[in-house]
């Protein structure tokens, strides 16, 4: 368990509400979103192998943890061709989803049980759209295991790294008596901005997904973890 020599001492009791982001924190699904996006960009066009292909795939890589409208927003530009990339997106990701091509990272749900054991309030986030994220919670058997799940639509349209989905998981369950009273984890740089942004004390970056410990330190993670199987220790004041 790995924070910075000024990261702030974690008050365990007062963490009433841990949002939790989904693909590469508690989901592993082993570079799904590249292949998706491979089939979106096939469908509007893009030459497979081509220097457009290989800067459109790198923008995505670079903005893991957005929501995904915003991204084909930025390599599309004309809205209608935007809506269709992600509406090509979600469908070639679901169809990998439903094929089984994903499945929980190791510890996650034992986590999620855990925090809930200790009192805690737990919300699981996504930039996927709601019918995505809907097909990874059947596919993993997850439907029941959290009280709340939010996708950019619950809140407002807008994905990470704004807060809103933070924010919104805070006031719809009032697990927290304030932000500082909030913990949020992700693998992304995006996913530590948008707790920043929220105000949660605990920051949590962990290392199963798409960005690596500067990367998350640099966007302002509190503490870098090896996995969100070690976040209900972190939270007791454990190590």
């Amino acid at each position: 368990m790995n924070a910075p020599a000024d990261a702030p001492a974690v008050d365990a009791g007062r963490i009433g509400l841990v949002v939790l982001d989904m693909a590469g924190t508690t989901v592993a699904d082993g570079g799904l979103v590249e292949q998706a996006f491979a089939a979106a960009a096939r469908e509007l066009g893009v030459e497979p192998d081509s220097a457009d292909h290989a800067a459109k795939l790198e923008y995505v890589r670079a903005t893991m943890g957005e929501s995904k409208i915003s991204v084909f927003r930025h390599l599309f530009g004309e809205e209608r061709r935007a809506q269709q990339a992600n509406v090509a997106f979600e469908k070639a990701y679901g169809t990998l989803v439903d094929g089984g091509r994903i499945a929980p990272v190791p510890g996650a749900r034992e986590a999620i049980e855990e925090l809930a054991d200790d009192g805690r309030t737990v919300v699981l986030t996504t930039g996927f759209a709601r019918v995505t994220q809907d097909a990874i919670l059947d596919a993993l058997g997850w439907r029941d295991l959290v009280g709340l799940t939010l996708c950019p639509a619950d809140a407002g349209g807008r994905g990470r790294p704004y807060p809103d989905m933070v924010l919104a998981a805070f006031l719809r369950t009032g697990a927290a008596d304030g932000v500082r009273d909030v913990a949020v984890a992700g693998d992304t740089a995006y996913d530590m901005l948008s707790g920043v942004r929220a105000g949660a004390s605990v920051v949590a970056g962990v290392l199963t997904g798409a960005h690596g410990d500067a990367a998350l330190r640099e966007a302002g993670a509190t503490h870098v973890l090896g996995s969100v199987a070690e976040l209900p220790a972190l939270l007791r004041g454990v190590g």
